[in-house]
């Protein structure tokens, strides 16, 4: 028998792809009950088109500009459409119909276990943010605060240092260890002292990694399959981090549950652990500790990376906006009269330009970028009828979202959304209410971020520390444009005045590049107590 040489052999697979592809453009365009939403042509045919973005992080600002050129409904794969609507994004988030589906399946990493990020069935999900609830209510907030507090400390006395040499500081770095020391902190009672040691920054590369390979699969789901291959390029990291998080959990266990206010303190209620050391550990202690360490990995990297996003923004925008920085200052420097003063409660939340400047912070930059994929629940839901989001009625196996980035620049809700303007937030009516309404980073229903409260309180303290402590201002020349866009123009998207954002499903970022300097004498009065 001939054997086909290997160009007829690529001949007759370019075939089949031309007809697999003709095919799939025929449907797409005479049958698919979601042919009437527009849409990139590619996008229609494959979830090629968003995984492509995904990899190049700029899945966003792709999303963005199909909205300025198809309109609010646009198909983003072949069962796939994203919304840019207030209606949708209340339609979709609390509905009881609409559940995570096959995107969040795909977001579950090799060897792991479900985490509350990706539990799709909703009793699990309950169970799981039962416990993370639990160490993230306001009283447990309150007991945690010293602790917090503790690592705020070392983060502004390395502002602090910075100011004898007038050094330029790259508040990314900065900001991202000490997140990470709060939030290690927080779940474990675990110093990992990022901000003055090397020996676990590690993990910031590792969260960055994982959090990017998570957007590309979810976006992409087919190359979830090749997720071992894909683990090759950071295996090393990746081994750490989940290493590091479980030496971080069996160093917790050895201590009584109630030792610390942490996350393991709420576990421990419900699931305790018999430590390893014990040699007493049981199959089923085997499988809550697996599942521990995927809520922990989870919990690690959503903890510490969202608020040093937000943190950075607000001090890019501030040392940007004199006006605003000098407002915000008057309002700190005449609420407190000591740096020890300022702590969570009635005059911190006194403080609105304080909110005002975090909330659109948040809005120009959201930490978390991307889109939360629901889909019809079927079999979970006790609600019945077709699921329709502005008009539009959503077939079985259809994913519906809404895009963070897009809809909180969205011009209906958001007037003139690319310049940063604090004041829109203290609107009582109209543009107000329209804004109040589509501003939900932290989304909405019961699967909205637990951490809402916590990401609030540590953005505030260190923000209004910083400011009663020192001035700080962009610092000079072309290191002082870290961080900002390329377009030399203000109120535009790219643009000089925006600060830019990596979409990783969360965020990554660089800068601002600042300068500080002591203010009056405040600083001594730190150094000698601290």
């Amino acid at each position: 028998m001939e054997v086909p040489d290997a160009m007829e052999i690529l001949r007759y697979a370019g075939g089949l792809a031309a007809i697999w592809f003709v095919s799939v453009a025929c449907y797409g365009l005479l049958f698919d009950p979601l042919r009437h939403i527009p849409g990139p042509f590619l996008a229609r045919m494959t979830d090629a088109y968003a995984g492509w973005f995904a990899f190049g992080k700029t899945l966003h600002i792709a999303t963005y500009h199909n909205f300025q050129k198809y309109g609010p409904v646009v198909r983003q794969g072949p069962r796939r459409v994203v919304f840019n609507t207030v209606a949708a994004l209340h339609d979709i988030y609390p509905s009881a119909k609409l559940n995570k589906g096959g995107a969040y399946a795909a977001s579950i990493l090799a060897g792991s276990k479900n985490s509350l990020f990706n539990a799709i069935d909703r009793d699990a999900h309950r169970r799981k943010r039962r416990f993370v609830g639990e160490a993230l209510t306001e009283r447990s907030m309150r007991a945690f605060e010293p602790a917090m507090r503790n690592e705020i400390d070392v983060f502004l006395r390395l502002v602090l240092k910075s100011t004898s040499g007038n050094e330029p500081v790259d508040m990314t770095p900065l900001l991202q260890h000490l997140g990470i020391d709060i939030v290690g902190m927080l779940a474990f009672g675990y110093p990992l002292r990022t901000q003055t040691e090397e020996t676990n920054r590690f993990l910031q590369t590792a969260i960055d990694g994982t959090a990017w390979r998570v957007n590309v699969y979810m976006q992409f789901p087919i190359l979830r399959f090749l997720e071992r291959l894909i683990m090759l390029i950071g295996m090393v990291q990746i081994a750490r981090f989940r290493n590091k998080v479980s030496h971080m959990i069996e160093t917790r266990l050895a201590e009584p549950a109630d030792a610390r206010q942490d996350l393991y303190k709420a576990v421990s209620k419900h699931t305790p652990i018999e430590p390893a050391s014990t040699g007493k550990r049981s199959k089923a202690d085997e499988e809550v500790m697996a599942e521990l360490v995927s809520d922990a990995l989870f919990f690690i990297m959503a903890g510490g990376n969202t608020t040093a996003t937000s943190m950075c923004s607000t001090f890019f925008y501030l040392s940007r906006n004199k006006a605003a920085y000098d407002r915000l200052a008057a309002e700190i420097r005449s609420t407190f009269q000591s740096d020890d003063e300022i702590c969570s409660g009635p005059k911190l939340n006194s403080c609105k330009y304080l909110r005002a400047c975090i909330d659109e912070s948040i809005r120009m930059s959201t930490p978390s970028p991307a889109i939360f994929w629901r889909e019809p629940d079927e079999k979970g839901s006790k609600a019945k009828g077709s699921v329709v989001i502005e008009g539009h009625a959503i077939p079985s196996g259809t994913q519906v979202g809404v895009n963070l980035y897009s809809i909180l620049h969205n011009e209906e809700y958001f007037p003139d959304s690319f310049t940063w303007n604090p004041d829109r937030w203290h609107q009582d009516k109209g543009d107000g209410i329209k804004s109040t309404k589509a501003f939900a980073p932290f989304l909405l229903g019961d699967r909205a971020c637990a951490g809402r409260g916590m990401a609030y309180m540590e953005a505030s303290l260190v923000i209004a520390r910083t400011i009663w402590l020192f001035d700080f201002e962009a610092a000079p020349g072309t290191a002082g444009e870290l961080g900002g866009g390329t377009i030399d123009q203000e109120g535009v998207q790219g643009g000089r005045g925006e600060y830019q954002l990596r979409d990783v499903f969360a965020a990554e970022h660089d800068g601002p590049n600042l300068v500080f300097r002591t203010r009056g004498e405040h600083w001594k009065v730190f150094e000698a107590i601290h």
